[in-house]
């Protein structure tokens, strides 16, 4: 297994995402916990998740995700001491209703401290406000990640679903503490490569989130697939595996997080930091 950097962590070029283990047409329990270790024991050394992730009829199931991954994480015969799992706060399921934002700065602090409960830590690996409030000022929710950081709720701060301006805010804000940045970014969606190239810039780890298209559009990458396809074939490989190999050679900073609930899914998609692509075969894609 490859390694890369969140901050001072080395973790496995490729993560596990776990939204997919806990929202509709979730599999059961066993399968989630069987996908997890299928990871660990492949070297995944990087876990994803979110207090969010849970059905949308069952708002009382809020951390269903970082229950699942905490238990996982104990029944586990291996060593997880080196295993980094980041989870976000900010972003709700309430019901009725779509999903929701809440930045508001007392909430991400108490979240936090809920989250750190449900994984059974005394601080959080790496924790990520996870979508930006337009009725709350961004410099202030993530001042509610400083403040989390500077009493030990959190080790390491990031934040998902911004934009080139509230990176360089986040990161003024924290005081030069910002680590990561989590954004939508596949063949399919490449709306987020300005961000990704100022990670690049600023020597932060960039996690693409549904990195092979999102739940349902992996199979065909979104719609994106005929070049990957072909480059595929040349390798005698999965074209989600040409995929997750293309980001990975589009910076240093890039660390996919392909969401799964099936182990053998898990292992194939960690193949690809074995699969080395071309200057042209990099190029051609990006141009697909």
């Amino acid at each position: 297994m490859q390694y890369r950097a969140i901050g001072n962590v080395q973790v496995s070029a490729i993560g596990l995402g776990g939204m997919p283990m806990s929202i509709e047409g979730r599999p059961d329990r066993s399968r989630s916990i069987a996908t997890i270790h299928a990871a660990l024991e492949a070297g995944v050394r990087l876990i994803d998740t979110a207090d969010s992730y849970h059905l949308a009829a069952h708002p009382d199931e809020v951390g269903h995700n970082e229950l699942l991954i905490a238990e996982a994480l104990r029944s586990w015969g291996g060593d997880t001491s080196q295993v980094l799992v980041a989870t976000k706060g900010g972003h709700l399921r309430p019901q009725p209703g779509p999903w929701a934002v809440n930045g508001d700065p007392a909430y991400l602090k108490e979240a936090a401290k809920a989250s750190a409960r449900r994984l059974g830590v005394e601080a959080i690996g790496l924790y990520q406000f996870h979508r930006p409030d337009p009725a709350v000022p961004y410099e202030e929710s993530v001042g509610a990640l400083a403040e989390l950081l500077d009493e030990g709720v959190i080790r390491m701060a990031g934040i998902s679903n911004a934009n080139p301006d509230q990176i360089r805010l986040a990161q003024q804000v924290l005081g030069g503490r910002l680590v990561s940045v989590q954004n939508q970014f596949s063949p399919r969606f490449r709306s987020s490569l300005p961000e990704l190239e100022l990670c690049a810039e600023l020597g932060l780890a960039f996690l693409p989130w549904s990195p092979l298209g999102g739940i349902g559009k992996a199979a065909t990458l979104g719609g994106a697939g005929s070049a990957f396809e072909a480059v595929a074939a040349d390798h005698g490989v999965s074209p989600q595996q040409v995929a997750l190999a293309w980001e990975l050679a589009l910076a240093p900073v890039v660390i996919p997080i392909p969401g799964s609930s099936r182990p053998e899914h898990v292992v194939d998609s960690l193949h690809a930091v074995d699969l080395t692509l071309s200057t042209d075969e990099v190029a051609r894609l990006s141009q697909a």
